[in-house]
Order: C-alpha cells, then sequence, then structure tokens
C-alpha cells in the first residue's frame, strides 16, 4: 500500500497521467472513504433507513389509487404481469405490477425530489441532477409461473446516454424485502465491464415486457440483496442485477429512479447492441399516440430533480 502511494505521488510530481483512486464517485464528503471504496469495487451500496415511511407509504396509496382507476394515469405507464394480464378474476393491485415514467405526477415524483436522496446521487453525478427513469414495482405473488422473476441485465441497455459512470439508480424497499418475496441480486464488481447483449430470455411461460437479458449468465452466482423498509441501495447502470421469484402470498413492493447528471449527450444506437430495444420503445410510444424517437423517448420521460440544466441538453 505504502509503494502503490509513493507511485502516486510520484508520477504527479513527474507530471504523469495517473490513474485516479476514484472513478465512479464524485469528490464530497457525504459518503465516507470506506463506502466510496466499496462501491468503487463492488458497483452498488446499500444505505439503511435513508427514506421516510410516511413518504413510502404515501406513494403506496398513490399507487393503490391508480391501479384502481380512482386517479387519471396522465401519462404513467400501468404494466401488468404477463400470467395475469388476460386473467378476468384480477384487477387493482393485483393485476398491475408497474408504475412506469411518474415523473409528472406531483405525489410519486416526491420520492425523486427527495432530499437524503438527492444528496447521496450528488456523490455518483455531480451537482446538476435529472431524473430519467421512474418506477414503483408493484411484485406480485407469483402464479406458479415464474413470471415475476427479473432476468439479470444491464439497467445501460435501455438508455441512450452517456457517461454510464455519471449515472445511478436509486432503489428503496417500500416494505421487507428477502429472498422469500423476490429481492434484488447483483454480481459485484460486474459495473467494471462492458455493456453486453442483451435478449428476451426464452422462458417456458413467456417474460414481461421489455425484461430483457443477458445471455449466459443463467446459475452464475450472485449475491442477494435483502432490504428492510426504507432501505435504498444506490448502484451503477453496469452492474448486472436483476430478481428473483416472489414464493410468498404478498406483494413485494419498491421504487425507484435513475438519475444521470445533466450534462450527459444522447448518442446514437445505430449499429449497437441497443437497436433492439431501441425499436421497441419506440413502438410502445408510438401505441401511447407518440411519434418519437429513442433519444426524444427519453427526453419526454426525464426531469430536472437539483441544480440546472446545460443549454442545449442534446447533442
Amino acid at each position: 500500500m505504502a509503494d502503490s502511494r509513493l507511485k502516486t505521488i510520484l508520477g504527479h510530481l513527474n507530471g504523469k497521467n495517473v490513474e485516479p483512486r476514484f472513478r465512479y464517485t464524485q469528490d464530497n464528503t457525504l459518503l465516507s472513504p470506506e463506502q466510496r471504496q466499496f462501491y468503487e469495487e463492488n458497483g452498488y451500496i446499500v444505505l439503511r433507513k435513508l427514506v421516510d415511511s410516511n413518504l413510502l407509504d404515501t406513494c403506496k396509496e398513490r399507487f393503490i389509487a391508480l391501479c384502481e382507476r380512482r386517479l387519471p394515469w396522465n401519462g404513467i405507464v400501468m404494466m401488468k404481469d404477463v400470467a395475469l394480464a388476460k386473467r378476468k378474476d384480477v384487477k387493482g393491485e393485483s393485476l398491475f405490477t408497474k408504475a412506469q415514467d411518474f415523473v409528472y405526477d406531483d405525489v410519486l415524483f416526491q420520492y425523486c425530489l427527495y432530499p437524503p436522496i438527492l444528496d447521496y446521487v450528488e456523490c455518483f453525478t455531480g451537482p446538476n441532477i435529472r431524473a430519467m427513469h421512474t418506477m414503483l414495482i408493484n411484485k406480485p405473488p407469483d402464479p406458479g409461473t415464474k413470471t415475476s422473476r427479473h432476468p439479470l441485465h444491464q439497467d445501460l441497455h435501455y438508455f441512450p446516454f452517456r457517461p454510464a459512470d455519471r449515472i445511478v439508480c436509486a432503489w428503496t424497499a417500500m416494505e421487507r424485502i428477502t429472498p422469500e418475496n423476490g429481492c434484488l441480486v447483483v454480481i459485484p464488481g460486474s459495473h467494471k465491464g462492458v455493456l453486453l447483449q442483451h435478449d428476451y430470455p426464452n422462458w417456458e411461460n413467456g417474460v414481461n415486457k421489455a425484461y430483457h437479458g443477458i445471455k449466459g449468465y443463467d446459475g452464475h452466482p450472485v449475491v442477494e440483496l435483502p432490504m428492510e423498509k426504507g432501505d435504498t441501495v444506490f448502484f451503477h447502470p453496469i452492474l448486472i442485477h436483476g430478481s428473483g421469484t416472489n414464493r410468498t402470498d404478498g406483494f413485494r413492493k419498491a421504487i425507484s429512479c435513475h438519475y444521470s447528471t445533466a450534462e450527459m449527450e444522447y448518442i446514437d444506437i445505430k449499429g449497437t447492441s441497443q437497436e433492439g430495444i431501441a425499436k421497441e420503445i419506440e413502438e410502445m410510444a408510438k401505441r401511447r399516440g407518440m411519434t418519437l424517437d429513442f433519444q426524444e423517448v427519453w427526453q419526454f420521460r426525464s426531469r430536472l430533480c437539483r441544480g440546472r440544466d446545460p443549454e442545449p441538453i442534446n447533442n
């Protein structure tokens, strides 16, 4: 360790480029050096009891109201489990597995604006922060089809903006989350890799819409992340992660937001592994009456949370 520090100092003195100690986190006193080092090495960090229970309960009530159609959806995408979508006996909270793109809902968006979360997000993105992707996830009791699981994937697969190192997801447990009800699983250190090819897994009972996965990772060792209500995990968009089957009789709720530095750049994904998901998302937008390309969809989904936007935000 002493030799390593000496080489770094000598490199600076000689005017040579030396690899910085921290690549994935910003200089910020909120994270301790030990926490920063953990994130650098593993690509995620769990912070206990970060989000107030009252806020989470308010978000849960809002979600149930949306499920029961007591409120207009106003652009929120309400998604159904493929195994439940055609069943006439399943309604309301039992039918909907996800509320996506709630960025313009004043109640749910309070999660994205929650100061303790944004304070930590700033450690990864810097001071100018945009909410890019919002979800309230309602993993249902699995009906025996195993469709409630989410294959191992990388979130950057869905995003046409960069740099990846200035994107972070905040994912908060809205109740106790365990291996039995389908907690998150991660492959520590996989954020140091590259964006891999994704596709729908060949599952016998079908796969939920846009639940792409990385082929060849079935059976790969993973670390489970059991969490209590209010616990929040922050993770890198290249970190390989997924979630298991809900083997309980209850729902497993979590709420999340992907944040990016407001200085991000939208990229051209033609000729890349993201072409397939881009086409799929554009078709989904078209069915909702919006003729938007992949980049425009994500601009529509995003909203400034802290700081300011540069002008222009799109290159």
